[in-house]
């Protein structure tokens, strides 16, 4: 079951939009200071790609380097050099602690990733074939080893070694070691499952689409890389050593599957605190009381569940505290992410270490059910679970990997079952097979073909919101032949009509992705409510950034505050639309901010800022946090996020020949990397090298010809050549593209305007304001084209309509008013 950082092997049409869609949000004039990764690959683009692939299984995977824990000097014990922390390895940790290392022995964990051997591979070798778009592979054995016949990276059949499984249920996947030192993960993989349930069989991860050899999701490809996409969540102390000089990888791992040492951190301390414990002298014993280990996943310890008297609903006995280790230890690898540091440590915030993908459009729905391959980690931030207190291991044995109970039980730990086991709960008495909890309040969704996964935001059905707003419902999952009409009628019968379910912000984002004029309202609405989960408020905030305001900006300014880093990261993603300088105040304390991710997101909002203009000490801290933030990208130099990233970074502290080495290093690595393009192209024209950006853009249209923001790209380069017609054309190709991306059109209208096409340009612009009737520059365009045809009515009915979108803009009222003297007609009141 694919486990994981980010979008799986399976999930192709997320990855080649980011990958070949994405297109900059910024002016027209303005390069792309963010790669869209989230938007590629991830979710934010100032440090590294979003992170990665499909993990196998069910429980955490590799966490990396760390520091080390608690000495002996420093707690009391026998002085001596400070000892440092090493791997030990699972065996090691078994000697003592057998019982786990027993469940652990059968768990998905400790065969997420194995040498190929006749034991470990589950696939039928035995000169298996399968078709695939005119490909024929062939699976086989020879002298005792594992081998597949298929399309290499040229399109050509080869034959490769396997030399590693990868998973184990409900598929397997299988990893062929190329001389550069890549690890590839083939598309075409084993069905698991019991050959009545539809398995024993192979099958490609992409079905429905043919994936090509010059695809950058073929399996010979960068998006389907081992060392970066897997590695870290499916073995344990992965270092990835890329050369980037020599584009050539060096990873190692300290166990090749997931073992102690990923979820508790390097164990030779606790070894030797082990150890010291035994010693008859009492001088040789550590007082460490963290025991050798760099934290401990307690949160469990000592609580209870006890009946609230007011609601008769389980309360924890303390309240949660605010950084929940173990979410964040299990969150390494069961969320949406990606790495920027190896040096990742047990019980930290993951955005220390990892850039985490919010509640965004494409990865969930608007409700914040799970779209996208985002695994269990955002989801269950955004659940009433969370928010009470309940952590992983109350339903997970975080050794077995397995449910503590049955399905039912497991809820009923705590949920009285002659409340909720009741006909008069589930309302589903005579069902076969019967429901389960699950059933209603963790829909499943499929992923990779096979891999069936729950939600973990803990939700009531809301069919109502399915039918008012397009979301999905556990409901009309099984009653497909009924409408999500039907479905809440019959809730509102049983339940009565009022929805009490906790999450509430799918009207704000739906407003959001659908261009509505009260969206910035709803979503401010959202970030600023204290109990809405911080996943949530993160989302918020990321979505208002395109609805920059001073209310919104005043919003940021209160979020920077807030005690969650991914809220803090989102407030500084807010203030990008704010002029630098005046962003200097309200981003600079964050430059030392406590956590990794909120310094390196403040470093790139403040690259503009000249040195010249901070005092030594600001100086000092900038630079501090800024080489953080170049760190954060040389270890993802195998990426072309990454260097991408670099490149703006670069260019915006004013070293034009670092960026234009950066954005040619990211095309090298993948010329289907569109921000890249588009940016290299924009530097050029910074430069006064327009002829270059010319050249660079229809280079990258060879491998993308229907990426919109290539075309807007090239229209702008055009209209500097003073190439109008070519310019135009390119223009309303983007347009075309893109509906969604008002800018297009705005842009596209203002060029044929101005070639004296006014009524074209009038009727571009009505379009886009039919999309996007909250565009401040379409609207204004439209009044001034419509005025300048002496149809004061159609402006004036333009501005009245879009006064209903800025009721407080006092320049467009004073506008209004013009027009009606002009001689428009005022509207009905």
């Amino acid at each position: 079951m694919a486990r994981g950082k980010k979008t799986g092997f399976g999930q192709k049409d997320q990855i080649r939009k980011r990958a070949v869609a994405s297109t900059p949000k910024s002016a027209p004039d303005t390069p792309l200071d963010r790669d869209d990764a989230g938007r590629w690959w991830k979710s934010r683009t100032w440090l590294v790609s979003l992170g990665v692939i499909a993990v196998i299984v069910t429980g955490g995977l590799a966490y990396l380097l760390l520091s080390g824990g608690g000495n002996k000097a420093l707690y009391g014990g026998h002085s001596g050099a400070i000892e440092s922390a090493t791997f030990v390895g699972s065996e090691a940790c078994a000697s003592c602690h057998r019982s786990e290392a027993d469940l652990w022995s059968t768990s998905q964990h400790k065969h997420a990733m194995q040498h190929a051997t006749a034991t470990s591979v589950l696939g039928n070798f035995d000169d298996a074939g399968f078709d695939y778009y005119g490909v024929r592979s062939r699976f086989f054995k020879k002298d005792g080893k594992f081998f597949v016949e298929t399309d290499g990276p040229d399109g050509k059949l080869g034959i490769f070694d396997v030399k590693y499984t990868f998973g184990l249920d409900p598929l397997q996947q299988y990893l062929v070691e190329f001389p550069d030192g890549r690890l590839q993960a083939l598309s075409i993989a084993w069905d698991s499952r019991p050959k009545d349930k539809g398995g024993q069989r192979w099958f490609h991860l992409y079905p429905n689409e043919e994936i090509k050899h010059d695809d950058i999701l073929h399996w010979t490809k960068l998006n389907q890389n081992w060392n970066f996409m897997c590695a870290e969540c499916h073995s344990t102390g992965v270092q990835k050593n890329y050369d980037a000089a020599n584009d050539r990888f060096g990873t190692t791992w300290a166990e090749i599957s997931v073992g102690c040492e990923a979820c508790h951190g390097k164990g030779s301390r606790h070894i030797s605190w082990a150890r010291d414990q035994q010693s008859w002298s009492p001088f040789a014993k550590s007082d460490d009381p963290l025991k050798g280990l760099v934290a401990f996943l307690n949160e469990r310890n000592g609580i209870t569940w006890l009946p609230d008297p007011r609601t008769s609903n389980p309360q924890r006995s303390i309240p949660p505290a605010l950084l929940r280790k173990e979410v964040e230890t299990c969150g390494l690898c069961h969320a949406r992410r990606g790495e920027f540091s190896e040096d990742w440590k047990p019980g930290q915030s993951l955005s220390e270490t990892h850039v985490v993908s919010p509640l965004s459009r494409g990865l969930y729905h608007a409700d914040g059910q799970m779209l996208d391959e985002v695994y269990n980690y955002g989801s269950f931030k955004q659940s009433k679970m969370f928010a009470a207190g309940v952590t992983c291991s109350d339903c997970h044995d975080p050794h077995s990997a397995k449910l503590r109970l049955a399905v039912d039980e497991t809820c009923l730990q705590c949920h009285a079952s002659d409340k909720y086991s009741n006909v008069t709960h589930h309302h589903h008495e005579a069902v076969t097979p019967s429901l389960s909890c699950a059933s209603c309040h963790m829909p499943t969704r499929t992923y990779m073909v096979v891999d069936q996964r729950h939600d973990h935001s803990f939700r009531i059905p809301r069919p109502d919101l399915s039918a008012k707003l397009g979301t999905p419902n556990a409901c009309n999952d099984c009653h497909t032949d009924q409408s999500p009409q039907w479905a809440a009628s019959a809730v509102d019968r049983w339940h009565g009509p009022i929805r009490k379910g906790f999450q509430h912000y799918a009207e704000a984002f739906t407003a959001a992705w659908s261009d509505q004029p009260n969206a910035a309202n709803l979503l401010a609405a959202v970030a600023a409510d204290s109990k809405a989960p911080a996943f949530a408020r993160a989302g918020a905030l990321g979505e208002l950034s395109s609805r920059a305001s001073p209310a919104t900006i005043d919003l940021a300014r209160k979020s920077l505050s807030d005690p969650d880093p991914m809220v803090r990261i989102a407030a500084l993603d807010l203030l990008e639309v704010a002029p630098v300088l005046q962003a200097w105040p309200l981003a600079s304390p964050l430059l030392t901010d406590s956590n990794r991710g909120v310094r390196l997101r403040a470093a790139a909002l403040l690259a503009a800022v000249p040195a010249a203009t901070l005092s030594p000490a600001d100086r000092e801290h900038f630079e501090r946090a800024a080489d953080e933030f170049i760190a954060a990208q040389r270890f993802n130099a195998d990426r072309p996020e990454a260097r991408s990233s670099l490149g703006s970074f670069l260019g915006r502290r004013g070293q034009p020949a670092g960026a234009e080495a950066e954005y040619k290093a990211a095309l090298h690595l993948s010329p289907q990397y569109v921000p890249a393009a588009i940016n290299l192209a924009d530097l050029f024209r910074q430069l006064g090298r327009d002829n270059e950006s010319e050249s660079v853009l229809r280079t990258a249209l060879i491998t993308s010809a229907r990426d919109a923001g290539l075309h807007y790209s090239l229209g702008l380069t055009l209209v500097r050549l003073k190439r109008s017609d070519d310019a135009i054309e390119e223009l309303g190709t983007a347009a075309e593209l893109e509906p969604d991306r008002a800018r297009y059109a705005y842009v596209y209208a203002v060029a044929l305007h101005s070639a004296g096409r006014v009524p074209q340009s009038i009727s571009v612009l009505k379009q886009s304001m039919a999309r996007h009737p909250s565009d401040r520059d379409t609207s204004l365009a439209l009044i001034n084209f419509y005025r300048g045809t002496g149809d004061v009515a159609s402006a004036l009915a333009v501005a009245e309509q879009f006064a209903l979108v800025v009721p407080e803009d006092q320049n467009l009222a004073r506008l209004i008013q013009e027009l009606r003297r002009q001689g428009g007609k005022p509207s009905a009141q």
